[in-house]
Formats: C-alpha cells, sequence, structure tokens
C-alpha cells in the first residue's frame, strides 16, 4: 500500500486497515517459521505497511 493511499484514507479505515494488515504479518510469520515462504520479501513489505498506517495514525492524533 503507497503512502498516497493511505493519506486518503479516514481514521476509521485506517485502524480497520491496520489490524487487518498486522494480522497478515502475523500470519506471515507464522507461515515462514514453519515452511519458509517462496517470496520473503512479503514480510518486509507487510512490515512496512504496518509502519506506514501507524506512522499517519499518529500524525493525525498529534494534529
Amino acid at each position: 500500500m503507497k503512502q498516497s493511499e493511505i493519506t486518503q484514507l479516514s481514521v476509521a479505515e485506517l485502524q480497520e486497515k491496520l489490524s487487518e494488515t498486522q494480522k497478515s504479518y502475523a500470519d506471515l510469520k507464522m507461515a515462514h517459521a514453519i515452511s519458509p515462504l517462496e517470496n520473503p520479501i512479503q514480510l518486509r513489505n507487510v512490515r512496512r505497511t504496518v509502519a506506514r498506517i501507524a506512522t499517519e495514525l499518529t500524525k493525525r492524533e498529534l494534529q
């Protein structure tokens, strides 16, 4: 998910998206621990998406 897409979402949508991506990241990590993922770069991409969404939420809280 790109930063431009994240900035267009509302706070409620961001919170929902954050919980979805955190769950997705946990599932990917578990799957990778059991047997290696075909594309381990997915872990990094999902982790960075979680960080982008969390950063946007924090930015909006401070404004």
